[in-house]
């Protein structure tokens, strides 16, 4: 009787495993760009593609979700663009570093206590994942030193059984990817945290984070000044203009006015 209950457990895990991965096999593509611009102008772009398996297996969650994001995009000034019924593409905006960490961080985090009864009623019940950007910037006059941190924790994913074991792992559900384009480009910063190397394109720095594990990337780019340099410019064009004024024009007895001469006026 052990034997065929023990039998019995292996085939139902073997067909739950199975059964899942036929639904939710490729569910979701999320791709999240952080184009920088320049110094004053950024967009924080995300690309969404939801499996058709998923949308017909749970459509009013994943129209909940989606309802989430628009509403939290437009929160933060942002925009969505809805391609299809699977597909939809975010962009928010930002004007300097420490406006794209903030509102990066909001949006996937937001802040739970600041929603109404029924605005939860609509958050559909999904796993936590931590996510956290950090953007320390220095300023070189010329160009903005920007150092750039990301923690995505998707350990949360995947499909368990009531002892914990994963049945179904999560690369089969979700394929998260996270690029960085940049004026100039960037360069990453190897250690062994951050053991995820990029695809390079041209600018553009691409990562492929990994399911079911902490993810972490650290990179430096440079983007140019057009305050330092618009500066710069100006007192070049002063100090030009002052040598040719005091320097060379009279040098060249160029610009010197002669003084009348006053004839003296004859005596009576």
């Amino acid at each position: 009787m052990r034997t065929i209950r023990t039998i019995w457990s292996r085939w139902r895990l073997l067909w739950v495993i199975f059964l899942a991965s036929l639904l939710l096999s490729g569910c979701v593509e999320y791709d999240v760009g952080v184009n920088f611009e320049s110094q004053t102008h950024g967009e924080i772009v995300q690309h969404i593609q939801l499996g058709e398996q998923l949308r017909s297996f749970s459509s009013l969650t994943v129209q909940q979700w989606l309802d989430s994001v628009k509403r939290r995009s437009q929160q933060l000034g942002g925009r969505t663009q809805r391609i299809s019924e699977q597909e939809m593409i975010v962009t928010i905006p930002f004007n300097n570093g420490a406006e794209l960490e903030e509102k990066f961080n909001q949006f996937f985090n937001p802040v739970d206590s600041k929603k109404s009864r029924s605005e939860a009623k609509l958050e559909p019940e999904l796993p936590e994942i931590q996510s956290h950007l950090t953007v320390n910037q220095n300023n070189w006059l010329f160009a903005i030193r920007n150092r750039l941190i990301y923690d995505l924790d998707l350990r949360s994913l995947g499909v368990r059984s009531s002892d914990g074991n994963i049945l179904v792992s999560p690369g089969e559900l979700v394929d998260v990817k996270f690029s960085l384009n940049t004026p100039w480009g960037a360069r990453t910063i190897q250690s062994a945290a951050n053991d995820n190397s990029p695809e390079e394109q041209g600018n553009q720095l691409i990562w492929a984070f990994k399911p079911g594990q902490l993810n972490h990337l650290e990179t430096v780019f440079w983007v140019p000044s057009p305050i330092g340099i618009g500066a710069f410019v100006i007192i070049l064009l002063v100090a030009a203009g002052g040598y040719l004024k005091y320097q060379l024009l009279p040098a060249l007895g160029i610009g010197s006015r002669r003084k009348p001469t006053v004839s003296p006026k004859p005596l009576a």
